[in-house]
């Protein structure tokens, strides 16, 4: 049994109003709607980093996804979030750039999701314990796997990423 303390979350209406605060467990039992946070880093030259999540993690074990994503924590803000994350999983330290919010729903677990971007040429010291795997990627490459193996893509980085190569690149 771990001795850890669980993580606690705040729920929120179909607003994205916070209206109280449940331990993780609860929260995704229950399926409440909460917030939560992914990120695309890329380098210089246009790639994309995407992660293999761990064969042990509780939602979507060993498939690829965002660069880093996660929950924000009771109290916390999703710009926050979205740093601590990046520090967490990737070992990056810096400021992501907001890029666009996405609603609640099936495809996203029950929750408010932020997305944010930022370049990042530097060393990237994955989180074992999250990560099983880092690629880069070029787009190209990506839409082709994307369109010859969805399933092996986490739904939100499905969603977050259909929606940025079509907003955001204007590919």
């Amino acid at each position: 049994m771990s001795t850890e303390a669980e993580e606690y979350f705040d729920i929120v209406d179909a607003h994205d109003t916070v209206i109280g605060q449940k331990p993780r467990s609860e929260v995704h039992r229950l399926g409440l709607r909460h917030r939560a946070v992914h990120l695309f880093v890329f380098r210089n030259d246009g790639q994309l980093l995407i992660h293999l999540r761990a064969a042990d993690k509780e939602e979507f074990p060993g498939v690829w996804t965002s660069s880093a994503a996660g929950h924000v924590a009771a109290g916390e803000t999703y710009a926050a979030a979205a740093r601590r994350e990046l520090l967490e999983e990737l070992g990056i330290d810096t400021s992501p750039e907001r890029v666009c919010r996405f609603d609640a729903g099936p495809d996203t677990c029950m929750e408010f999701t932020e997305l944010y971007e930022c370049v990042w040429d530097g060393d990237i010291r994955p989180d074992a314990g999250e990560i099983q795997a880092v690629e880069w990627i070029t787009v190209k490459e990506l839409r082709h796997r994307m369109q010859e193996s969805p399933e092996t893509f986490s739904p939100a980085f499905r969603l977050t990423w259909s929606w940025y190569i079509t907003s955001r690149l204007r590919a």
